[in-house]
């Protein structure tokens, strides 16, 4: 059953926390890790690290926790603790030797007593239960050892925390015994409280003992992480399973959203050419971008601009419009277009960062279809030793396949082929994105592995399979483009084969330079500017 915590509100930095912010740092630890449960756990570990935007993680908190037993550990020294009940017990026993001693005359049963005692072990709390059974002649003596004896349980457990880490405590102040009792329990909570941070279950962490150990300000912090998670689910960015989280819809949308966002960035500090487009569609407006009217454009009037032309030329009433006030909307002519991604996932894919470019390529087409060209098909297919179809809400958490290492692009081909074959468009495209050359093929339903001859090498029938699927694709009037992120010989030759067959493109790219490629060579195929 799910718990739900409230607390007082304070003005502290995680009151200020956006769900925005919240899940942008999210989505960054996704891309490192491929995984929402690694994501969610680095969250609530490290905390939001954004710009001005900081909040302290689970890992912040052990560490103040680490430092409360180190102060601890320098300031104190525990060997001194036991010296107090070791005098008290030596000087019982020489009490009661002393009474022995005294009534020794006619009692030859006494005798037996002073070997009892002095056979006692060196080790307080072993002596002292080995004296619960003893009877003792003087009353005084016998009174003490009672008072001893109520705190055996307290005498062991200090004997047991000096042979497990008395050597820790490094300090120059002794320890009386109250004291160091006071300490272990300090340090015992402070283990306790580490335990729980550690289990990473939030609802388990006692908050009044956190506050007790490390303060108003860092309980605040522990809040935050609090709030990070419930924001997260609040705002509908995922669901608490249980025993694991998922992402909902939307948060998906707003993982497309951010990494079409990284994306733009670089382009706005490279421009790259643009491509004409092979099909005119239908015109639209761009209402973010105006001009001056010339005789001849369509009047697709930014009217606020006009009428404001207007005014401060004249001005006055009425309102006076010249033909140098005309401002219209720049406009775009929109191509449709069925677009399949052909993602790589072979194990090779996850050296340099490759496969989290790549996904995260794909993320913002994705994103840039649905929000831009909402009428054109963007399907997504992923290969590595078979071909599968992915949707967008398993992309986030796609990863690369060490089970399943080769590269079956021929089957990726045909499967994509299936996919657009469903939705018919004048302009339909493949995009390739991969790093090494085919290694698999499926025949007649079979599926056929076949290493490279050498390292660096070829896969003879791989290839000739794939180039043939490249044919039959050809014939269907589909284009296949294709970015590399490996320019070996072997593999160049491979890719230029099936380009000229198909008479597409091939692009060689780092994975830093992918976004930028593939977007905006996507982008200006299906709009030019007028």
């Amino acid at each position: 059953m799910r718990r739900i915590r409230y607390s007082r509100w304070s003005n502290s930095a995680a009151e200020s926390l956006g769900a925005e912010s919240v899940f942008d740092q999210l989505n960054d630890y996704m891309n490192d890790t491929g995984d929402l449960q690694q994501a969610m756990r680095r969250l609530k570990q490290r905390g939001l690290k954004q710009d001005d935007k900081q909040m302290g993680g689970l890992d912040d908190l052990l560490s103040q926790v680490a430092r409360e037993m180190r102060k601890l550990y320098e300031r104190y020294q525990m060997q001194s603790a036991l010296d107090e009940i070791e005098e008290k017990l030596e000087s019982i026993v020489e009490q009661e030797r002393r009474t022995l001693e005294e009534s020794a005359e006619g009692r030859p049963d006494l005798q037996a007593k002073k070997e009892f005692l002095d056979r006692l072990p060196s080790r307080s709390s072993e002596a002292i239960e080995k004296l619960a059974s003893y009877s003792f002649e003087d009353q005084g003596a016998a009174e003490e050892f009672q008072k001893l004896l109520s705190r055996l349980d307290q005498i062991r457990r200090l004997e047991s925390a000096i042979r497990r880490e008395g050597n820790l405590f490094r300090g120059s102040t002794s320890l009386d015994f109250q004291k160091a009792q006071e300490v272990m329990d300090q340090v015992e909570a402070l283990r306790r409280l580490e335990g729980q941070l550690s289990s990473m279950r939030l609802e388990d962490v006692d908050r009044d003992l956190l506050r007790e150990l490390l303060g108003q300000e860092l309980l605040q912090d522990f809040d935050g992480i609090v709030r990070m998670e419930s924001l997260l689910e609040e705002s509908g960015y995922v669901v608490n399973q249980g025993d694991h989280f998922e992402l909902t819809p939307r948060g998906v949308r707003r993982i497309g959203q951010l990494a079409l966002r990284d994306i733009y960035r670089q382009l706005k500090r490279d421009a790259v050419g643009r491509h004409p487009v092979r099909n005119r569609g239908a015109q639209e407006l761009v209402t973010e971008e105006s001009r001056p009217y010339v005789q001849g454009d369509a009047l697709h009037l930014n009217m606020i601009q006009t009428l404001k032309n207007a005014l401060l030329g004249e001005g006055g009433v009425p309102l006076r419009i010249r033909p140098g006030d005309f401002v219209v909307y720049d406009s775009e002519h929109a191509t449709r277009a069925a677009t399949v991604l052909l993602l790589d996932m072979s194990w090779s894919m996850s050296w340099e960062g490759r496969f989290a470019a790549a996904k995260k390529v794909a993320l913002a087409m994705e994103s840039l279809v649905r929000s831009l060209h909402p009428r054109d098909y963007f399907g997504i297919v992923g290969f590595f030793t078979r071909a599968v179809e992915l949707k967008a809400k398993d992309l986030p958490e796609a990863t690369w396949n060490m089970g399943d290492p080769f590269t079956n692009l021929q089957d990726g081909l045909h499967l994509a082929s299936d996919l657009l074959e469903r939705r018919p468009s004048r302009n339909q495209q493949m995009i390739v994105i991969t790093d090494g050359q085919p290694t698999a093929y499926c025949r007649q339903g079979r599926l056929y592995c076949e290493w490279p001859l050498s390292f660096g090498g070829i896969s003879q029938r791989a290839a000739e399979e794939t180039l043939r699927e490249a044919e039959r694709v050809t014939r269907k009037g589909i284009t296949i483009n294709t970015f590399m992120l490996d320019d070996s010989p072997v593999l160049r030759g491979f890719v230029d084969e099936m380009t000229r067959i198909n008479r597409g493109r091939a692009f060689y790219t780092r994975p830093d330079r992918l976004g930028e490629y593939l977007l905006v060579d996507y982008v200006s195929r299906t709009r030019k500017k007028l």
